[in-house]
């Protein structure tokens, strides 16, 4: 089947479907459940309450067929130029293959410089936590401040909270944001002689994050011998040469193939590694190694990344919903949602093909979220009841805290789920209401504000317990999502032209404040602006 045709059948089916309710094809088709549940990685993904039909299904399968998925998969962990605006390979994967492994990008092999710098990683990590490296004065190291923004600060920042212990041996704090008060705050009770700073970038030439640098180089000269300075300066780049002439003792270094919101697996983790033992981080890596097994081996229909995929395809594409809102059940995944919007939106927010021309359908979706039960009691009102239809996704722990049961917690997203697809129709809404006591003609009057119309889609995501190998997995699950969204849709996921507008236009402005006001072809509105901010 030709790409146009399986385009043409998907929007056929996708119409069909959005005349049908999600719970009546379940009696339709008996075998639903087992069709679009897949166990991958230590996961379990139920699929079954999204909006497609056993037709729509099988015609987003032919879809990614048509796509060529399995030819773009192949080529990116081949280490081909699948970002070809910038003519890199996205390897990834590379970074979270058990030793030994072979990948090479662009032909060249890099598996082996991925093994060294691990193995560096290993042992400065394990120093640090025993002792043996230590600061200025010699006291051992307590406190990490990791200095990053974007992939330098989302991967590493949710890994750790995810997995940290209640009473951490060594503490670990995160600075992204250029604001004075973020620094202040990781900052608070920390002993510059017990801190180490690590510093992430992978050019070194981010201005937030070298901003932040030099406050932390700031805070701690004040207090270290500037002899002993470079102890507590690690710098994580692809530009060692630069890091070190910043003043950063020792450098731990990633290639250009490795994407910036993909690069948790790297040295970008270092101070996780750290914080949480080396163990725990190769746990992680090697949750994701299997998750990205499953990704290359599984075929389509059993494929949980694929599948998750399809389902945001059929949604954005084939019924016009243009968001997804992720609740995570899960304290420790609190910061998932955050994770996502840059993973997802910054890889496919793109408004133009491969080849340039410019897209005739949607692309990613405008993806928000937050913990459940917090979100219901937020912005789940509006999924249930507002005139929008926002799929959820449902990430849920069945143990979350000293291995017990968390019913309270993942009953709660059931319900959710169950409630989102069933709805309360308004016949039941007035008995209801007349049940608990209300006359006829005040039932009547509430009924259409106590209805749910339902038939709204949401996929779980299931977890026996929050392990460092069962995080991997979901993070991998959604990384290889992203890219098959990428594909179907007939875009590049790696590059991020949009977010480097910004960075210029900032530092233009910058030279137009040191300058004394706006310069004469400033926009009338900014000039305004800067203006008023100057004073």
């Amino acid at each position: 089947m030709s790409r146009d045709d399986a385009w043409k059948t998907f929007d056929r089916t996708a119409a069909e479907a959005g005349q049908t309710r999600i719970v009546d094809q379940f009696a339709a088709d008996p075998d639903r459940l087992a069709r679009m549940s897949v166990e991958a990685a230590g996961l379990y993904l139920d699929l079954s309450k999204q909006s497609w039909t056993r037709a729509a299904f099988d015609a987003c399968l032919d879809l990614a067929r048509a796509s060529d998925v399995e030819g773009r998969r192949a080529a990116l962990f081949a280490g081909e130029a699948v970002n070809l605006t910038e003519g890199r390979a996205v390897l990834h994967p590379a970074l979270r293959a058990a030793p030994g492994a072979d990948f090479k990008a662009l032909g060249e092999p890099v598996s082996a410089e991925v093994d060294a710098v691990r193995a560096d990683m290993k042992a400065y990590a394990d120093a640090v936590r025993s002792g043996a490296e230590a600061g200025a004065t010699g006291r051992k190291f307590e406190a990490i401040v990791h200095v990053g923004i974007g992939g330098s600060d989302l991967g590493p920042r949710v890994v750790w909270d995810a997995l940290r212990p209640l009473d951490p041996a060594i503490d670990l704090r995160f600075v992204a944001n250029i604001d004075p008060r973020d620094m202040a705050e990781a900052l608070t009770g920390l002993d510059p002689e017990t801190t180490l700073v690590v510093v992430v970038s992978k050019t070194f030439t981010t201005q937030e994050t070298l901003a932040n640098a030099e406050a932390a180089k700031a805070w701690l000269a004040a207090s270290l011998p500037a002899e002993g300075m470079t102890k507590h300066f690690i710098g994580v780049t692809a530009a060692p040469e630069k890091a070190g002439a910043f003043g950063c003792g020792r450098t731990f270094a990633f290639r250009d193939w490795v994407g910036g919101r993909y690069s948790l697996w790297s040295a970008v983790s270092l101070s996780c590694g750290i914080a949480l033992g080396w163990d725990v981080f190769e746990q992680m890596l090697a949750g994701a190694a299997a998750m990205d097994d499953h990704f290359v081996s599984a075929p389509l229909e059993r494929n949980a990344p694929i599948l998750l995929a399809l389902a945001q395809v059929f949604n954005v594409d084939g019924l016009n919903r243009p968001a997804r809102t992720v609740a995570p059940y899960a304290h420790a995944l609190r910061r998932l949602p955050s994770f996502l919007q840059q993973l997802e939106m910054e890889s496919n927010g793109k408004r133009v093909h491969r080849n340039g021309t410019p897209v005739t359908r949607q692309t990613c979706p405008v993806v928000f979220g937050e913990p459940g039960t917090n979100g219901q009691h937020a912005f789940f009102q509006q999924i249930h009841q507002g005139p929008q239809t926002v799929p959820a996704e449902f990430v849920i722990v069945a143990k979350t805290h000293d291995d017990a049961p968390e019913s309270p917690l993942w009953s709660n997203a059931l319900a959710q789920g169950q409630a989102l697809m069933l709805g309360k129709t308004t016949e039941a809404a007035k008995a209801e209401a007349q049940a608990q006591g209300l006359s006829e003609e005040e039932a009547t009057r509430l009924a259409p504000h106590r209805t749910f119309t339902g038939n709204r889609p949401s996929t779980a995501i299931v977890m026996e317990r929050l392990t460092p190998q069962a995080l991997g997995a979901v993070l991998a699950l959604y990384e290889h999502k992203t890219f098959v969204e990428g594909v179907i849709w007939d875009i590049n996921s790696f590059d991020q032209w949009g977010v480097e507008l910004g960075k210029v236009l900032a530092k233009a402005i910058l030279k137009d404040v040191d300058a004394g006001g706006p310069s004469a072809d400033l926009d009338p509105s900014t000039a305004a602006l800067m203006t008023r901010l100057m004073g």
